[in-house]
């Protein structure tokens, strides 16, 4: 990812900058530029189209979770397959991270943002229906790369048009990613009971919340912001030092955190229903065990980052998100349904190890320069870590046959998770590692 392109797309600190160029949208994406007085009727569009994203940028792997065992007989999909279903999500969001800042400068984030919502509703819509394990994977490809474009631009949006609102509108877009992951968790089951039984109208529902999140976006293009004074865009800020990434230890560090932690949150999205339904649970009732590990990151979305921000070592927060993870899956080894609700909560509470991570790659850099190159490089990187996961999962629970090595895999990648995160949570800043 080049850094003009990073830097033209704005960052966590600086106000936004304005380009006053035109895009492939007509009259210009208003997100493209900052207009000196957003009018309130966009405002509060762009509220909805933000809520309305966010609540999209999981069900489609949510929801493929509640069902894997239906898809899988219904495909003829080995187990194998299914782990690269869990993979797949990595895979895109590392591929499309690297491609969204440059579709942003050429066509506007708002106009890709919307793009992005139309992929996800085509996606989701066609892949129960496309005949096949390869249609069903490229349509899931389809709708994920409209997630990861998504995930990644919509930060831009806030950063743009709610300079003074940062926190508060970070908090809701946060609040509505939870609430869409454990939506689609609980109710996929129950909504595919009352469209009569078949797995293919239980996923393809979701489409409807994505069809839903394309008119406010659309309102939103259609809107010819008053333009303002261009800046050089990609110009290099005279504060801003030249950081080599690629050799910080901190950045590989927090990389590698990243990966391992979003390698068990995509194990836990894609297998923990079938880990309680193989226990006995029902399905029901693993769905919704699933929307209470997701439900976990709402609250804790909005506190851990607070307190990681005013310690100066973010390492014991680490640890103490590993400790319940590894107890969680203890519990699942030892009494999977006994447990469930607790090994649940507790899986939960580690899953929030994602807050924890964006907000240590806010404090690892002095420049806003530095924080959006952390930014990208811990996240991409960390995606394409956290590919092999979930398929080596699903490798050995198809050729063992029950969820005791797979079990034992998650919690050894626990372990240098948690060592990582006591490296990445140092004191200290990637503009001093030069």
């Amino acid at each position: 990812m080049a850094d003009d392109d990073l830097a033209t797309l704005g960052t966590a600190t600086e106000a936004p900058q304005t380009t006053g160029r035109t895009t492939g949208t007509p009259g210009g994406d208003p997100l493209d530029r900052a207009p000196a007085r957003v009018p309130r009727w966009l405002g509060a569009v762009l509220t909805a189209g933000l809520v309305l994203a966010a609540l999209n940028l999981r069900p489609a792997i949510t929801s493929l979770g509640a069902l894997m065992e239906e898809v899988r007989d219904g495909l003829g999909m080995s187990g194998t397959i299914a782990g690269l279903l869990t993979s797949v999500p990595a895979l895109c969001f590392a591929v499309f991270g690297i491609a969204a800042p440059r579709l942003a400068r050429r066509f506007g984030p708002g106009a890709i943002v919307c793009a992005g919502m139309a992929a996800i509703t085509i996606g989701v819509v066609v892949r129960p229906f496309a005949g096949g394990t390869a249609g069903f994977l490229v349509a899931s490809a389809l709708a994920l790369a409209g997630i990861a474009v998504s995930n990644i631009l919509l930060p831009v949006v806030i950063k743009t048009f709610f300079p003074d609102r940062v926190g508060s509108m970070t908090g809701l877009y946060s609040m509505a990613l939870a609430l869409g992951t454990s939506l689609a968790a609980a109710l996929t089951v129950p909504v595919t009971g009352a469209l009569g039984g078949g797995w293919q109208a239980g996923l393809a529902i979701w489409a409807v919340l994505g069809a839903l999140a394309i008119v406010p976006w659309l309102a939103v293009l259609r809107h010819r912001a008053p333009q303002t004074a261009p800046q050089a865009a990609g110009a290099p800020r005279e504060d801003a030092p030249a950081i080599r990434i690629s050799r910080s230890p901190t950045a590989w560090s927090l990389a590698v955190f990243f990966g391992l932690q979003a390698t068990a949150a995509y194990i836990t999205m894609g297998w923990l229903p079938q880990i309680f339904r193989d226990a006995g649970v029902p399905a029901g009732t693993a769905g919704v065990l699933l929307a209470i590990t997701m439900a976990m990151g709402i609250p804790l979305s909005f506190l851990l980052p607070r307190v990681a921000a005013r310690m100066r070592h973010q390492g014991p927060l680490a640890v103490l998100l590993g400790a319940c993870g590894l107890a969680g899956y203890a519990g699942l080894w030892l009494a999977p349904a006994a447990g469930a609700w607790g090994w649940a909560l507790l899986l939960g509470i580690s899953n929030c190890a994602f807050p924890l991570a964006l907000t240590m790659i806010g404090m690892r850099a002095r420049s806003a320069a530095g924080v959006v190159k952390l930014s990208a490089f811990a996240q991409c990187i960390g995606y394409l870590i956290s590919i092999p996961g979930p398929l080596l999962v699903g490798a050995l629970y198809q050729h063992s046959g029950g969820w005791g090595l797979p079990i034992a895999l998650m919690a050894g990648l626990m372990v240098p998770q948690i060592a990582v995160g006591m490296l990445a949570g140092r004191d200290r800043r990637i503009e001093d590692e030069r």
